[in-house]
């Protein structure tokens, strides 16, 4: 479904790129075509900017005070826009919209297998350049996709809960490691709370709302409500569902969930939501929301957590012989 949207949304773009060449040619009298082109692609590209400018206005309006150590500059801050447009470009334009995956077989695998499970919005193929490093690292990786697109987040963990059986069946593993990006970080903890963590070795989380975004509050759809905070300088109140999942998780379920987010996270706000209690919590500077999966630097995280699991001998066994 989301695959079939994006590649609406590009088509319309490119109809609008094509009117507005039309326009210019037949009503303002620009005799260069190509010039009329040139035009109409840097019009609609503004319009995308527009949309990437606002989500930093209203993110910066929310924000958690920034430690000092983590500020940064002029140039740093015009590298973390530019990134996060481009990164917001890539994703809805070309790889949610012709690269989504179910399976990512590795032929030499190593390390335990992984499920992939994007964010609010999403598909599979959000992941296209962090499995293309997974496969470099031998890492056999599925991908799951999460609809209807505006469902109670409940809703999905039927979903997921299939894809880890299916990624068991496939490769003989007793465990799984899931890596989540944004609602998908509350998708997996909530496929925790309802099933356990018998077949669960790890969950690592990329700009995961924990306690919720004020930015939620513009999203549609069951699943936006339940992310969505009040935030003011007194602190964040989450919704009702985030407390009722915060409340329900042990110290054990906890230690076992890595939260990789940034200081300037444009769509998480207060950005210190992010932060999980009793969960490994590693801060990144400089990376817009949408950048995570994409920077290489913490697709390394990624993969070196990835990799610090131990794998139990029953799941080496059951791989040498698959």
């Amino acid at each position: 479904m989301v695959t079939r949207y994006m590649r609406y949304l590009l088509l319309a773009q490119c109809l609008v790129a094509a009117g507005l060449v039309v326009l210019q040619i037949t009503v303002l009298h620009v005799r260069n075509a190509w010039l009329a082109l040139a035009i109409s692609i840097v019009l609609v590209v503004l319009v995308r900017l527009s949309i990437t400018a606002n989500s930093f206005r209203l993110a910066w309006r929310f924000r958690s005070e920034t430690p000092v150590p983590a500020r940064i500059n002029l140039r740093q801050t015009t590298r973390l826009f530019c990134t996060e447009f481009l990164a917001s470009m890539l994703s809805s334009s070309w790889s949610m919209a012709f690269h989504a995956f179910e399976k990512k077989p590795a032929r030499h695998p190593v390390g335990l297998p992984v499920l992939l499970i994007h964010g609010y919005g999403c598909n599979s193929g959000y992941w296209r350049s962090l499995s293309r490093r997974l496969s470099a690292a031998n890492i056999t990786h599925h991908a799951v996709n999460l609809e209807p697109v505006l469902a109670d987040i409940d809703s999905y963990v039927p979903s997921v809960e299939q894809a880890i059986t299916t990624l068991i069946h496939d490769t003989g593993s007793d465990q799984v490691v899931l890596v989540a990006h944004s609602m998908g970080g509350l998708v997996a903890r909530a496929c925790l709370r309802a099933h356990g963590d018998n077949r669960i070795a790890k969950v690592i989380m990329l700009g995961t709302p924990h306690h919720g975004t004020a930015l939620a509050r513009h999203g549609i759809g069951i699943n936006a409500q339940q992310m969505r905070c009040n935030a003011d300088k007194a602190g964040m109140v989450p919704s009702d569902w985030l407390q009722q999942l915060n409340r329900c998780e042990d110290i054990a379920h906890r230690a076992m969930m890595v939260s990789i987010y940034s200081h300037h996270d444009n769509i998480v706000a207060p950005q210190r939501s992010c932060h999980l209690d009793g969960a490994t919590n590693i801060a990144v500077q400089g990376i817009g929301h949408v950048a995570l999966a994409l920077d290489q630097g913490v697709q390394q995280q990624v993969i070196d957590e990835i990799r610090s699991v131990r794998v139990p001998p029953r799941a080496r066994r059951n791989r040498s012989t698959s």
